[in-house]
């Protein structure tokens, strides 16, 4: 049975074009784009017909950092992939990739499919996973080609965490040396944790305990001299290398530096380091904890390093890092000693709409927009033109978005399972209507019409910015 669906009228927004269109989907997948009022356009005909007269019609978001259900300080980030996807979905993102991790003294394929059991199944969006690499041995490396073969072509290591996730330089050596040969793409978590648990340590031992004091130990120093050691490790394993989580101008300058240099080095932001600062940690009581992730909020003043490096190509995604504890009985766990808040903050549901208002504001072009949102994680991660654009044989993952609608974001109104908003109470102009993933509507005109297990994992093929 085919089934057919037209979206008329709307203005369809790339990263590459902005056009009157109207788009026939057949079968979940894109089959034609004709201008609006033309006679090809006419001839689209189908069984369902969306009307998106003065509204965008734009790629489903990709979301290339999250955490659903991950064990992070004797807890679980609130979200399973559930409710994180339908949240997601709410949002306008349609693809998420999640991480898997390995366990020290487990094998990377113990910690995939455990991530695939948690997930089939019970997604409402399509996704795939990063491998978290905890434990660099002969074994490990030998898995990371075979893995990159199967589609999860991309590897995180840690410099932060010592005794969870931490990787010294010498396993990060070896992987990034694997890497280069097997076409894998390495992500870097870029702190220094040794010196940082030295800071924290002193905090603590001078009666430093409030949330705020988490963003004074993890010194943007510390992660721009980790961003620099990833950055001439890569260089000389000849690897390409994609920084997380950039937070600091200090950082942004060395992602800069590299770039100038020629080397295969990216780098993403997320909103909470667009949007919020330390203000937010200094918040009186123990509100700050809910501001609580690493890399840390820095002072306001590093957000205009963000928005330029994101202007000018030095930061080519924004992504969630979405790991979401509620603050009762959760962030609460490190009332009296910050460096036991369990680290992470919710934002799935918010990417879209937040970088929509930095349209609003001037920070970013529209079709900028959708880039850093859409595209460019796609191509980051394999998924490109399946994903992140709107094309002749694209899925058909497309957001009808009304770019005039006013909206107040809360946890009343949110569908993240976390019991507050990082951005409570914040106005913000534009919103999603209608979201369509592979062609099936999960989202309608505000009312929730998807369904758990609709989402399918999806296989990656390798950095399409190094082909």
């Amino acid at each position: 049975m085919s089934s057919r669906t037209v979206i008329r009228g709307g203005l369809v927004v790339t990263a590459s074009d902005e056009i009157h269109a109207d788009v026939l989907i057949e079968d979940g997948r894109v089959a034609a784009l004709a201008a609006t009022g033309t006679p090809a356009a006419e001839a689209f005909s189908a069984e369902r017909v969306i009307d998106a007269s003065g509204k965008y019609v734009i790629p489903g978001g990709v979301d290339g950092h999250t955490h659903m259900e991950m064990p992070f300080g004797g807890t679980y980030a609130a979200d399973t992939f559930e409710t994180g996807t339908r949240a997601a979905a709410w949002g306008g993102t349609t693809t998420i990739v999640d991480f898997a991790i390995q366990g020290v003294g487990h094998s990377l394929r113990e910690g995939l499919d455990a991530w695939h059991a948690k997930a089939e199944g019970n997604c409402a969006i399509d996704y795939g996973f990063h491998m978290i690499v905890s434990d660099v041995n002969q074994e490990t490396l030998k898995e990371m080609d075979l893995l990159v073969e199967e589609g999860v072509t991309s590897f995180k290591q840690f410099m932060a965490y010592p005794g969870v996730f931490y990787s010294d330089d010498g396993q990060i050596l070896r992987a990034m040396q694997r890497a280069a040969g097997n076409g894998g793409l390495i992500m870097m978590h870029a702190e220094n944790g040794i010196a940082i648990d030295v800071l924290v340590e002193q905090a603590l031992a001078r009666g430093e305990t409030d949330p705020r004091f988490h963003g004074e130990v993890r010194k943007a120093l510390l992660e721009a001299e980790a961003t620099h050691r990833a950055v001439r490790l890569a260089q000389v394993a000849g690897a390409p290398l994609y920084v997380v989580h950039v937070s600091a101008t200090e950082a942004v300058a060395e992602l800069t530096r590299a770039r100038d240099e020629g080397l295969p080095v990216f780098g993403e932001t997320c909103p909470q380091y667009l949007f919020l600062s330390t203000d937010n940690l200094a918040e009186p009581g123990f509100e700050g904890a809910k501001y609580v992730c690493s890399t840390p909020l820095r002072p306001r003043e590093h957000q205009a390093a963000l928005w330029r490096g994101l202007r000018t190509n030095d930061l080519q995604v924004v992504s969630t890092d979405h790991c979401p504890f509620c603050f009762s009985g959760q962030k609460e766990l490190g009332r009296g000693d910050f460096s036991k808040i369990p680290n992470g903050m919710p934002g799935v549901e918010n990417r879209m709409d937040l970088l929509h208002q930095a349209v609003v504001d001037g920070h970013i072009s529209r079709r900028r927009w959708i880039e850093i949102a859409c595209a460019a994680p796609a191509r980051m991660f394999g998924l490109y033109p399946k994903k992140g654009t709107i094309a002749p044989g694209a899925d058909a993952d497309i957001v009808v978005y009304d770019p005039h609608a006013e909206q107040v974001l809360s946890a009343e109104t949110h569908h993240m399972n976390v019991d507050y908003s990082a951005y409570e109470g914040r106005r913000v102009t534009g919103r999603v209507e209608t979201v369509l993933s592979r062609g099936e509507p999960v989202v309608t005109e505000r009312e929730y019409t998807g369904r758990k297990g609709h989402g399918v994992y999806t296989p990656r093929a390798t950095c399409q910015y190094l082909n």
